[in-house]
């Protein structure tokens, strides 16, 4: 008959405190986790606002670059937005970099509401920015809104600096 040695154990287990230390790390390290990997309504929000300023910096760019004048027309509540080109006759044309062309804002993105000081805030009707040969001609912001979400970003078009900002949160003011 097989017999232990003293001081060893024979038992190939683990301890129902083991068990429950594992059990309560694997959980902890999920709660940290998870949210991060299922973005939401507010992750998205953020991403679109970067995303917009991004490509408001890069239309401002290219309107230096090429001296070219650039004309973006939105509807406040909705995601879609036209940039076309203001041809030297003063007509509008079809933008040459198909960076211009693509959807700006994601599907459940919108812009709530625009404001200029000559204009004012404009949440209803067409909207009309130009960006001319010289960048942004006046300060412009942007309001962005998720569906479903209360949560809004600002995105903040300066004309002086040509600086593009996004601010959490309604702003209207300079930041």
């Amino acid at each position: 008959m097989p017999t232990s040695r003293a001081g060893t154990c024979n038992n190939h287990g683990f301890t129902l405190m083991e068990l429950v230390v594992v059990i309560a790390i694997l959980a902890l390290a999920a709660a940290l986790v998870l949210p991060r990997l299922t973005p939401g309504d507010t992750a998205n929000l953020h991403r679109a606002a970067r995303e917009f300023a991004a490509t408001l910096r890069f239309i401002q760019d290219r309107a230096i670059t090429a001296k070219t004048a650039y004309r973006m027309k939105l509807v406040p509540g909705e995601s879609a937005i036209a940039i076309t080109t203001i041809l030297p006759d003063g007509t509008e044309g079809e933008p040459d970099d198909p960076i211009l062309r693509r959807r700006l804002l994601p599907e459940g993105i919108s812009i709530a509401s625009t404001f200029t000081p000559r204009v004012g805030k404009r949440a209803a009707g067409e909207v009309v920015v130009t960006v001319g040969a010289a960048g942004f001609e006046e300060f412009t912001v942007f309001h962005l809104k998720a569906e479903g979400s209360d949560a809004v970003m600002t995105v903040m078009a300066y004309p002086s600096s040509g600086k593009v900002k996004v601010a959490e949160g309604y702003r209207e003011e300079p930041l």
